[in-house]
């Protein structure tokens, strides 16, 4: 193999290795199925690659025979998993004849190659494995046709895998060492990859918000992916009323936005929902895991900080808010999706954050109440922050002079 041809495996090699390596991490977080078949999805095919290549160190017919059952057994899992990801597994009456066809087309391969050479066995089994990656490419061809949203996705990528499927059993039967084969196969390989890693994320992805849906019911926000206002509501009753021997300090903070209305009346509610979506996720990048949080009204948010009563504390979270919520934004002022990606207008949240240190034998109602007031004065304030002051009895400016943005607008 010369180096041009390492290079393009080199290619193919690393992006299986990260697509295990994402699959891992997301294995440990949550959705471990859709995790785990992605994963399966890059050693199957890694392990593909380095039989076909000529890498195992046995002789050449001791190669050939174990590539006869790399060959069928990886065609076999993969197309199992294929039809999981599709959908294809759920109705169990039309999916338990299509297994055991596909089951039982393997075994017979793999019985009827210890009855031939090595190389016939191994021929047979990659003219089976092509023969099931064109069988899958008709079925979700069908699905593409219906309407499946991952169809034509999924005929992309079979169709990279079949390339790669033929320009690895041509290396593997003829021994070429052809630079245009090799990094015909590895592009393919690649390709095959990043579709698969696309659907499997579109799935992985929709679980997530499913899984938050199906958390907070109908008290979930989709705009914001956060507890909407009722459920804001039971999250503040539940902090508070949960009380112990003694009470338990808490930080309430307060976030509220005042040209959110203003953007609304200008560019129409898809820019305000806009701008909302891309704040709230903002907001949750840079506060910490032990915070809890929901919307509050429709022009704020409210953050719940166990634990930290020291006005002095909490000041350098809110300095994190205003500064991450103050970053400059492109927002689209179209409904229709085919515009969401054109800047529409650029933007700049008009942030104020009340600071509150409390404790949890306070009436919740007068805690809120009075974060989301001191966040409504700091808008006066060129810090944008506020906080009661037990000296001068009243609201004060919490913080120094607000920092200057930057003139270039960026993305979220």
């Amino acid at each position: 193999m010369d180096t041009v041809a390492a290079g393009f495996w080199g290619a193919f090699f690393c992006t299986a290795v990260l697509m295990l390596a994402i699959s891992m991490a997301a294995f440990l977080r949550s959705h471990r199925r859709v995790a785990l078949m992605a994963g399966l999805t890059s050693v199957f095919s890694a392990a593909f690659a380095i039989a076909y290549l000529g890498w195992l160190p046995l002789g050449p017919r001791a190669e050939a025979r174990v590539l006869a059952h790399v060959a069928v057994l990886t065609a076999v899992t993969l197309a199992l998993m294929l039809m999981s990801t599709m959908g294809m597994l759920r109705q169990v009456s039309p999916a338990r004849p299509a297994v055991a066809a596909l089951v039982g087309a393997g075994l017979a391969v793999l019985v009827a190659g210890w009855m031939l050479e090595p190389t016939e066995a191994l021929a047979i089994s990659s003219l089976l494995a092509f023969a099931i990656g064109a069988a899958m490419l008709v079925l979700a061809t069908r699905g593409a046709l219906r309407g499946d949203r991952a169809g034509w996705t999924a005929v992309a990528g079979i169709v990279f895998m079949l390339v790669a499927i033929a320009g690895l059993s041509w290396i593997a039967l003829s021994g070429t060492k052809s630079g245009p084969v090799h990094a015909i196969s590895a592009v393919a390989g690649v390709a095959y990859l990043c579709v698969i890693a696309s659907v499997l994320w579109a799935r992985y992805s929709y679980l997530l918000e499913l899984s938050e849906v199906l958390a907070h019911g109908p008290s979930y926000d989709p705009v914001t992916r956060m507890r909407s206002h009722s459920e804001t509501g039971q999250m503040v009753g539940d902090v508070f009323f949960h009380r112990d021997a003694e009470a338990r300090p808490i930080g309430v903070l307060a976030v509220c936005l005042a040209n959110l209305y203003a953007l609304e009346n200008l560019h129409g509610r898809a820019a305000f929902n806009h701008a909302l979506f891309v704040c709230a996720g903002r907001l949750r990048r840079c506060a910490p895991q032990n915070v809890e949080m929901g919307r509050l009204g429709e022009d704020g948010f409210l953050l719940l900080v166990p634990n930290a009563p020291d006005v002095a504390r909490l000041e350098e979270l809110a300095r994190q808010i205003r500064d991450r919520l103050s970053r400059p934004v492109s927002l689209s002022t179209s409904r229709d999706p085919a515009g969401l990606e054109a800047a529409g207008t650029a933007w700049v949240a008009d942030v104020g954050i009340g600071v509150l240190g409390t404790s949890t034998q306070v009436r919740p109602s007068q805690a809120v109440s009075t974060a989301r007031a001191m966040a409504r004065t700091a808008w006066s304030y060129g810090s944008r922050m506020a906080f009661f002051d037990q000296k001068a009895g009243q609201i004060a400016e919490l913080g120094g002079a607000r920092r200057e943005l930057p003139a270039a607008v960026a993305t979220a």
